[in-house]
Formats: C-alpha cells, sequence, structure tokens
C-alpha cells in the first residue's frame, strides 16, 4: 500500500499527462471534444482510472469512446515515461455522467419551482383553519388566583414561614428553616 497522498499527486499527474495527450498528439478524427475531468488510482498504483466527458450527441460520445480505446496504449506509454513509476498502470476510460447528472437536477428544480408556484397559488386565497392566535392567553379566572395569592401575604396572620413545613412559604426557592 502506497500513501494516499502519493497515489492522489500520481493521480492528478496522470490527468494532466492524459489530458494533453488527447488535445495535442492524438489526432483521430473520431475523438470529439473530450474533458477529462477526474482520474482515481488504486492504492497499490497498478490500475488509473480515468473520467471524462463528451459534448455532442450519442454517437458522437460512442465514436470517442472507441478512439481513446484505441489510444490507450500510445497514452500509457506516455504516462510511463513521463511519471517514472516502476510499474506503469492500466488506463480504464469511463465516461463521466457529469453532464447528465446536471440536466437530471436541472429538471427536478424546474418541477420543483412549479410545485412551489403552484402551492403559493392556492395559498393565495387560503384563510387559517384554526383560530387566528393559536395560544392560550391568561382569562380573568387566572388572575384571580393571582389575587388570592397576593391576599394571604397581606393576611396579618401570615408571617411568611412554612407552618405545615411543605415548603409553600410564598417565597421562591427553599424553603424557609
Amino acid at each position: 500500500m502506497v500513501d494516499a497522498a502519493r497515489a492522489r499527486k500520481l493521480a492528478d499527474r496522470i490527468q494532466q499527462i492524459v489530458a494533453e495527450m488527447l488535445e495535442r498528439r492524438i489526432k483521430d478524427p473520431r475523438l470529439g471534444f473530450v474533458t477529462v475531468t477526474d482520474t482515481r488510482i488504486t492504492n497499490d498504483l497498478r490500475d488509473a482510472t480515468v473520467y471524462y466527458t463528451v459534448y455532442g450527441s450519442d454517437g458522437e460520445r460512442a465514436e470517442t469512446a472507441a478512439a481513446l480505446e484505441s489510444a490507450k496504449g500510445v497514452i500509457r506509454s506516455e504516462v510511463g515515461r513521463k511519471t517514472g513509476v516502476r510499474h506503469t498502470p492500466s488506463i480504464t476510460f469511463v465516461m463521466d455522467s457529469l453532464m447528465e447528472n446536471a440536466a437530471h437536477i436541472d429538471d427536478l428544480l424546474a418541477k420543483a419551482r412549479a410545485k412551489d408556484a403552484e402551492v403559493a397559488r392556492a395559498a393565495q386565497g387560503a384563510a387559517h383553519a384554526g383560530d387566528a392566535n393559536p395560544y392560550r392567553e391568561p382569562d380573568s379566572d387566572d388572575d384571580a388566583d393571582l389575587d388570592e395569592d397576593d391576599e394571604e401575604e397581606d393576611d396579618p396572620d401570615f408571617d411568611g414561614h412554612d407552618a405545615a413545613g411543605d415548603g409553600e412559604d410564598g417565597r421562591s426557592g427553599r424553603p424557609s428553616s
């Protein structure tokens, strides 16, 4: 096993070499507008997977895949020459579905916006199902209970101590001693 940082550096270098080769040295007419999006390499540095996208139709994508497959040996030998590793990794080209995923996400976002607009139109004339103020407000009965507590403190016989010993002496906190 090799250090992950070294594997990542080698993968980045392979990506640069492959992109340069496709741009300058590979002159296959079947090769379309190719962009190398990512390269991943196994931990033992034996296999490299190069992800690419192609701008165009499905037919152009298939022709580009065939062109990459036929140029794989030349690209691998150039990778081995420029990287200087003991064992040149085998290269596999994989079509990156980044563009299709982006288009699918755009479609989903458009559908979500349409649904949000539909919900907003339906909510314009709607009213709340419950009361306008769903929170309870103190009634006059609750105020009367508070007044009774105040009356105990005004009682001349009430000395502020809890005679029953149950901790209710009219003050908050600990029971008095």
